[in-house]
């Protein structure tokens, strides 16, 4: 019991420690302002300082969830082969997952990432079975990835033509499973693993990606970012203003359309540009929080 009493009292105070960010259930009004900056119009209580948000305290039903269920589900699941990590691989020339796409599929130049989409029909998906099968199985909330690295949102993203509202399933992923999860009386959870599409895919003349015509899935076609290592596990990318801006409209977007209990977040913006953005993510979520 001390030593549960201990957790629970770190965590009250370490609501910034690792990647995930939690909060109560809130209303989805979005402020007029949006933060320009530290010094910018930013309305409620939290400001993008970490004086500001070092105020906020982590909720009771996280610090007692103790099981939940964190989950990939996109375009890769078509070709089914190695993991979610398949379309950045299948352009990596010795990967071999780059040889089993060109003996499975054809020539990444005609046949890239961007064919599997009409084929992610999601056909038989049943989000209540899913949820009904979390509760069942003990989880306290579910954390779907909203969007990987591969740059195909699965909710209804205003900022790009291909996600899976629109094209695929043309089902809206993230908010169906969110409302099926709920109703089984658990959390939501949205996962953001878009700080990394801008160091994703290879964009080699030969290959699709170099094709302005598919920008909207990988990205503006740019020569290869450096990727630093600062420690054994550890990989961050240099990315520009454009992407980081770009993430934040992202991320706020997903706060307002699903009112997420918890957003997690994968690597890659552990960088000094990121600073700011992840003040400023802060900051509006714990706001929405207190709406």
């Amino acid at each position: 019991m001390k030593q549960d009493y201990s957790r629970r009292e770190f965590m009250k105070t370490a609501s910034l420690a690792g990647v995930s960010l939690a909060t109560s259930v809130y209303a989805s009004s979005r402020p007029k302002e949006l933060v320009t900056g530290e010094t910018g119009t930013f309305p409620g209580k939290y400001k993008p300082t970490w004086d500001s948000l070092k105020q906020y305290r982590v909720p009771d039903w996280y610090l007692d969830a103790k099981f939940g269920i964190f989950l990939h589900w996109g375009i890769y699941a078509v070709p089914a082969y190695d993991n979610e990590w398949y379309p950045r691989n299948i352009y990596i020339r010795d990967s071999r997952v780059f040889d089993y796409h060109l003996k499975h599929f054809g020539p990444q130049s005609i046949f890239g990432y961007k064919d599997f989409i009409p084929k992610f029909t999601a056909e038989k998906w049943n989000p209540d079975h899913w949820a009904e099968l979390f509760r069942k199985a003990g989880a306290k909330y579910v954390v779907p990835v909203g969007e990987h690295h591969d740059g195909f949102p699965m909710y209804d993203c205003s900022r790009t033509e291909w996600n899976a509202v629109k094209m695929g399933p043309r089902r809206d992923v993230v908010g169906e499973l969110g409302r099926a999860v709920r109703k089984q009386g658990l959390h939501l959870g949205v996962s953001s693993h878009r700080a990394f599409n801008w160091s994703y895919y290879a964009y080699d003349k030969d290959f699709d990606t170099s094709n302005p015509k598919y920008s909207g899935l990988y990205g503006k076609p740019h020569a290869p970012t450096p990727l630093i290592s600062n420690k054994p596990g550890e990989l961050r990318q240099t990315a520009p203003k454009e992407h980081l801006d770009d993430w934040y409209a992202r991320t706020t977007e997903i706060v307002d359309k699903y009112q997420p209990d918890l957003m997690w977040f994968d690597f890659c913006f552990e960088g000094p540009e990121w600073e700011p953005y992840r003040k400023r993510f802060a900051a509006y979520y714990y706001n929405k929080a207190e709406e």
